[in-house]
């Protein structure tokens, strides 16, 4: 893995080569020693700002942006501004060429760079004045985070400080404050990263936040405010990470536009659903692409440099407990990620302000441990039965006792034995298949459980074989259904084994269209025990199911060297 840091500049229209480093500090929270001035001049900040000659390019930006009337109002604020000898005329008129510019495009101006990155990185909420003692970590109005001490914000010095007004405190900087981009923002900067940042921000909405905002005069009953905050929401971030977000530090795997386009043509055909599914052409649209997101952040939190090592947990992935409970495999865990071929393998990390990303012109993240999942059907589960025939009813759900040879051999230790009706008929039982993909090759087995995993005294009965077929009921592409009988080299299956038999039914089944990500299931599975009467002494007409499992087919070594040879 690559490393290379980046900073931006006021404007956002270039990145230089910079550290950035978060610094843990300690706060003081004595008044009298951290705040040594005891003199408050008169006026605003704007006032005082406008008055001082040498920041003069500075007073520019703030009156072109609107900010006068922030640093005007009642509003508290400190703000760190840079004096003329490091904020020249010149970038004072690219700043407001630039601000213009995007606000005539219609960017919203709390997006709009020259106000996030240049004049909200130098001011901040409330009054912050320093003394000898101050070792601060504040908040800047962009929600970036910078050390303040008594003399330096952010590793820039400050030239002066405590300057006090009646709406704030005023401090002139050496230099402009860097802008490090988060790693959301960094996805919109990188003209190699295009396709995945437009994709996730397209979730991006904007909600009006009261307590943040600045308000004003009260206007037939309604508050009028001076700065309207609006915050980010994006349902993305809620379920994968708060990549935007200061309070967290996350590493994220961003495909580049050349590896995100090659994904999106592989991945579109796995995602054809049917023409009557609700909102159809969305989710032909967002599928794919949310495939090749999920599963590509990860929380420093929980992935420490000692843990990753040995494996990297995204931030979609099930917990340790949650797997063990519900007999899950392990999707969305990456191991030995920095091995050749791990998912940091190649990648180019970026450092920002809340974490980094890692650039993959080659994106290792393999479908098969996120998205393309086994999917198992547990037959105890007796709320995914669709229909029985000849059951007796209820079923009975057996749990394997601790101390039976077959405990911690069936899926869960828990199966179902469905026992006829009456004694000459056979049974059969249908279940739901939720969310299967199209066109991918699946091998379809059935988990049959021998009798001793209840009664290891049940040895006439464990003599006998299962005798079953099996049928999937399909959706086309006009929403009907089509049912097929499962085979492999004949319509009916058998299992003589004393031992829990996962029965192969049918290799490389393919589905003509999806189910991913639906409520209702579009496919039901049927298993039928066939025992005529001439073969009552050799076959059981009760059925012991574990499961039904849909396996995404994997070719070995030597198929995949001969596709490719081919």
């Amino acid at each position: 893995m690559n490393m290379k840091k980046y900073q931006f500049n006021k404007i956002g229209s270039a990145f230089a080569v910079a550290a950035a480093l978060l610094i843990s500090v300690s706060c003081s929270d004595d008044w009298n020693e951290h705040y040594d001035a005891s003199t408050v001049d008169s006026g605003t900040l704007w006032s005082a700002i406008q008055s001082n000659g040498n920041l003069s390019n500075f007073t520019r930006v703030v009156k072109e942006c609107g900010y006068d009337l922030l640093l005007n109002g009642s509003q508290t604020f400190s703000v760190f501004a840079p004096t003329d000898d490091v904020l020249s005329s010149a970038q004072a008129d690219s700043l407001i060429a630039v601000y213009k510019a995007q606000k005539a495009a219609g960017v919203r101006t709390d997006d709009n760079t020259v106000v996030k990155q240049f004049l909200q990185n130098h001011m901040t909420l409330y009054k912050y004045p320093v003394s000898s003692l101050t070792n601060d970590s504040i908040t800047m109005m962009n929600g970036k985070y910078e050390v303040l001490t008594g003399n330096s914000l952010g590793g820039v010095a400050l030239k002066s400080t405590n300057a006090l007004y009646n709406n704030g405190v005023l401090f002139t900087l050496s230099r402009q404050l860097p802008y490090f981009p988060s790693v959301f923002e960094y996805l919109e900067h990188d003209k190699d990263l295009d396709s995945v940042y437009n994709f996730i921000n397209s979730y991006s909405v904007y909600e009006f936040n009261a307590a943040k905002s600045v308000p004003g005069e009260i206007v037939d009953g309604q508050t009028q405010y001076l700065d309207s905050v609006s915050e980010l929401r994006n349902d993305i971030f809620t379920l994968q990470g708060e990549i935007n977000s200061e309070d967290s530090t996350y590493w994220m795997v961003a495909p580049t536009n050349a590896e995100w386009n090659r994904m999106v043509e592989e991945y579109v055909p796995y995602f054809n659903y049917h023409n009557q599914v609700a909102k159809r052409d969305s989710l032909v649209f967002a599928s794919p692409r949310m495939s090749i997101v999920g599963g590509t952040i990860f929380s420093r939190t929980r992935n420490t440099d000692v843990a990753l090592r040995d494996s990297a947990v995204s931030t979609v992935a099930n917990s340790y407990l949650t797997r063990r409970a519900l007999d899950l495999d392990p999707y969305y865990i990456y191991f030995k990620p920095f091995d050749k071929g791990g998912v940091f393998d190649g990648t180019e990390s970026v450092t920002c302000s809340n974490g980094n990303v890692l650039k993959a012109s080659k994106f290792n993240v393999s479908k098969y441990e996120t998205f393309m999942q086994t999917i198992k059907v547990e037959a105890e589960q007796i709320q995914g039965i669709v229909e029985t025939t000849n059951v007796n009813e209820p079923v009975t759900i057996y749990e394997v006792q601790p101390d039976n040879p077959f405990y911690n051999k069936v899926s869960g230790n828990t199966f179902v034995e469905f026992e006829p009706k009456v004694a000459t008929a056979n049974p059969s039982v249908t279940f739901k298949v939720p969310g299967q993909l199209s066109n991918v090759e699946y091998d379809v087995y059935a988990v049959i459980v021998p009798v001793l995993a209840r009664d290891t005294l049940a040895l006439e009965e464990a003599a006998k074989g299962s005798r079953f077929n099996a049928d999937m009921t399909i959706c086309d592409q006009t929403g009907g259904t089509t049912t097929r009988r499962l085979q492999v080299t004949s319509r009916n299956f058998e299992s003589w084994s004393q031992e829990v038999d996962t029965v192969l039914l049918s290799e490389k089944f393919v589905f003509p269209t999806c189910a991913y990500g639906l409520a209702d299931a579009q496919t039901t599975f049927k298993i039928s025990v066939n025992v005529s009467t001439s073969q009552t002494a050799t076959f059981t007409r009760r059925l012991r199911l574990d499961c039904i499992l849909l396996v995404p087919h994997r070719e070995t070594a030597t198929e995949e060297s001969a596709k490719r040879a081919l």
